[in-house]
């Protein structure tokens, strides 16, 4: 059985997917994938599901809802563990505990100065993502912090890849894809200090200058920030073709 959380919860088993019902049951599932291995006590789930204020009849639909799940994972799977539940997945079963792991391994390839295969690592990490965690959950509602930080896992990532690509000379291969990362509000520095290397080293100068002009404004116009010192000193690096 495979648990896929990195996109839209998917349940698959013998090559096929396993129909999980509502959304409540998704929500339950993705919620205890989040904290897989601990014990969720209901009072917490019930938070989750209802927002903080969940209706009288919450503790039953929960019941009823892992009873659906239990029929498609097991009970050995979806453990009843006072006061609330646990889900017991192996690593290797679970999207995103891949996504860590090859995450992590990419990492400490980069630590011991292969930059190649980091980057190859953390791109066979970032392709298991099809889309925001949990992706369904969140169309209809569901705005968990977790949500943001394992959003945030994947930005690190990202940036920590490109960082290794740039170490390898790809410059011209990921500047358009660093021209999409960056065209948000506001923009990520560290995002922005790769595109303006890439695109420096792409023999852009003048282009590399106006995306820190455009970071500039943006920070100030919407957050009233000024870029941090290291955006300030590539700028100065660049003006002066020290980089």
């Amino acid at each position: 059985m495979k648990v896929a959380v990195l996109g839209s919860v998917e349940v698959t088993a013998g090559g096929h997917q396993v129909e999980l019902g509502g959304v409540r049951q998704r929500a339950i599932l993705g919620y205890l994938v989040l904290h897989a291995g601990t014990v969720v006590p209901t009072s917490r789930l019930l938070d989750a599901l209802w927002a903080g204020a969940p209706p009288a009849t919450a503790r039953k639909m929960v019941q009823n809802a892992v009873s659906t799940l239990r029929r498609v994972l097991s009970k050995s799977v979806l453990c009843t563990s006072p006061p609330g539940y646990r889900l017991h997945v192996a690593p290797e079963d679970v999207d995103l505990f891949v996504f860590r792991r090859l995450a992590g391994e990419g990492r400490a390839a980069i630590a011991d100065g292969d930059q190649a295969r980091g980057a190859r690592l953390l791109r066979t990490g970032l392709e298991l993502w099809r889309g925001r965690a949990l992706a369904d959950l969140v169309e209809n509602g569901v705005r968990w912090p977790e949500l943001a930080a394992v959003e945030d896992e994947r930005l690190r990532a990202l940036e920590d890849r490109l960082d290794a690509e740039l170490a390898c000379g790809r410059h011209r291969e990921i500047t358009s894809e660093l021209e999409v990362l960056t065209a948000t509000d506001p923009p990520r520095e560290r995002l922005c200090r790769q595109f303006m290397l890439a695109l420096y080293r792409s023999g852009r100068q003048a282009d590399a200058l106006r995306v820190y002009r455009r970071t500039r404004e943006a920070l100030v116009d919407g957050l009233g920030l000024e870029p941090g010192w290291e955006l300030r000193e590539l700028q100065r690096r660049i003006l002066d073709h020290s980089v």
